[in-house]
């Protein structure tokens, strides 16, 4: 029969690896009961920290170290301990190096049962792998991938990288004419004047784009998102094969959807076609978003002249 899980497809991979754990919380719980252990499965991982890591030379450790070593948060851990202690198969005892330090180790009654929960643990490695050998996959290999992979980047963030793949199809970038001046114009009045001010060598690109950039050999290109414009980015030309991005702006509400990226890479290809070798450009450190995305493209900090901008604190540069 199907179930909406199956309906759900990989969308419901948490629920159904929620639902699996769950099911082998209960299985597990059976079977403390039919040993006679009174153990929760959930405080297992305290118990066996506690159990495999404390000795002689070692005789407790704290909540903190319990947490970091079987990767729980300290808080989940603290409720294990008071519910543990609860059940007397806990105790704390005092650092004798700092008496303002607890150490946690396990009670009398609680060694008492070690020698049944470890023949327990033995039938319960044997019946795993019994499973393992009945079915096609190995399940614990692909969870210590999953575990992997998803420490190299998050679920959430390769969720936004698909929203954002997923929006960009509805951007269109366009070359400039000049019905979109005042596009250009009002695209980077936005940002300039949100963390800066208007300086001169603004004021005559933005006004004059077609006799300061786009007449010496420069372009300028417009990104439009569901037909409205969105963002803008200009190329400057700088010598016979090299150019500067400038002007590279997208508005607030469009943020967040690759529209940046998508402009600077379109102007790289456009500096090539043109014969660019390198593109060069200025920005600010504190436009920590900005900065990400050149090095994104591929631009690295160089020292060049100086610059005509008194917000300018970092030049850039690309190979093409």
């Amino acid at each position: 029969m199907t179930t909406i899980y199956d309906e759900m497809g990989k969308m419901a991979m948490g629920s159904r690896l929620r639902r699996l754990a769950e099911s082998f919380t209960e299985e597990n719980r059976a079977v403390y009961t039919e040993n006679g252990i009174p153990l929760e499965p959930r405080w297992f991982p305290v118990l066996y920290a506690l159990w495999k890591k404390t000795d002689a030379a070692k005789p407790g450790m704290t909540t903190t170290e319990i947490a970091e070593w079987i990767g729980h948060s300290h808080a989940s851990v603290s409720q294990i301990v008071k519910e543990m202690t609860k059940n007397e198969l806990m105790e704390t005892v005092k650092s004798e190096a700092d008496a303002r330090c607890s150490h946690l180790s396990l009670s009398a009654k609680a060694r008492q049962m070690l020698p049944a929960l470890e023949n327990q643990l033995a039938d319960v490695e044997a019946a795993v792998e019994q499973l393992q050998r009945e079915s096609q996959f190995d399940l614990f290999r692909a969870i210590t991938e999953m575990e992997y992979l998803l420490e190299q980047k998050s679920l959430f963030d390769r969720v936004r990288e698909q929203r954002k793949l997923r929006e960009s199809r509805d951007v269109v970038l366009i070359d400039y004419t000049p019905e979109y001046h005042n596009d250009f114009r009002q695209l980077n009045h936005e940002w300039i004047t949100k963390h800066f001010r208007l300086e001169e060598s603004d004021h005559l690109a933005l006004d004059h784009p077609d006799e300061k950039i786009l007449k010496p050999g420069g372009y300028i290109c417009l990104a439009t998102y569901r037909g409205e414009v969105v963002g803008t980015c200009a190329l400057i030309k700088l010598g016979d094969d090299r150019y500067e991005l400038a002007k590279m702006a997208v508005t607030e509400r469009a943020q967040g959807k690759n529209i940046g990226y998508l402009l600077g890479l379109h102007c790289l290809q456009k500096a090539r076609e043109m014969g660019g070798r390198a593109v060069f450009l200025e920005s600010n450190t504190k436009l920590k978003p900005a900065i990400t995305l050149y090095h994104k493209l591929g631009f690295q900090k160089i020292v060049g002249p100086p610059s005509p901008y008194e917000r300018a604190n970092i030049q850039m540069e690309v190979s093409l």
